[in-house]
């Protein structure tokens, strides 16, 4: 299984049956790895409202016909702009052709500015979630944006061989709640996420590696465009 990381919480997941694209934040991005009109994909799969992870999810879903995976309310919503869309929630799990995805919880806010000049009528989006992928005998997790949480713990049951962790701090964990966060996953490999694409979650992605080392913990500090192979 192939995974690149394309800036921000974007990855594009490729599996031996399928192209995944979590959290699609391109247009717009100043951490991009490449443009949303470049990405082909059969799955787009989001992990909670806002815009930073929805933004190109819309476009991309309709020029490769993809099914967008998300939790209820998002998935209603760009079900109705005309989008393919699978409907979940946190806890439930589905089989796909690819491989089993399943929605944990997270804690953050999910929503949509319905107008940009009126921050006070958000779309609301349902709850954020984190997401599970089981596919070619690999089992990963994406975090979404969310703050540190004992349940965890649970979500290591199993083995997990990958989690990709946001530690931009500010919006999400930072740093420290993210080496926690190793602590209770022990994945076999962590990827750092959200950090460095706006001046308040600025983060040295090396330096973070370099202490969860400490802690037995291997971690890809990757730059936007580069690839880890599980």
């Amino acid at each position: 299984m192939k995974i690149t990381y394309l800036g921000h919480s974007c990855f594009l997941v490729e599996t031996s049956a399928a192209r995944l694209i979590i959290d699609p934040f391109l247009t717009g991005n100043p951490s991009a790895a490449a443009q949303a009109a470049d990405i082909r994909c059969d799955y787009i799969l989001i992990s909670h409202g806002h815009c930073d992870h929805t933004g190109d999810a819309l476009d991309i879903a309709k020029r490769n016909d993809a099914t967008i995976i998300s939790n209820h309310e998002i998935c209603n919503y760009f079900a109705a702009q005309g989008a393919k869309a699978h409907n979940m929630n946190p806890g439930g799990a589905f089989n796909f052709p690819f491989g089993r995805v399943k929605l944990t919880i997270a804690h953050h806010s999910s929503s949509e500015d319905s107008d940009a000049t009126n921050p006070l009528q958000p779309v609301y989006l349902g709850n954020p979630c984190g997401i599970v992928i089981e596919a070619d005998g690999k089992r990963l997790y994406h975090a979404g944006d969310t703050a540190l949480f004992l349940d965890m713990q649970l979500i290591a049951r199993g083995g997990l061989d990958l989690a990709m962790l946001p530690i931009g701090d500010n919006f999400t964990m930072g740093p420290d709640d993210a080496l926690d966060a190793l602590d209770m996953l022990k994945p076999k490999a962590g990827i750092p996420m959200h950090y460095n694409t706006w001046p308040p979650i600025a983060q040295d992605a090396s330096a973070f590696a370099a202490t969860a080392k400490l802690r037995s913990h291997l971690v890809h500090p990757l730059k936007p465009g580069e690839i880890v192979t599980i």
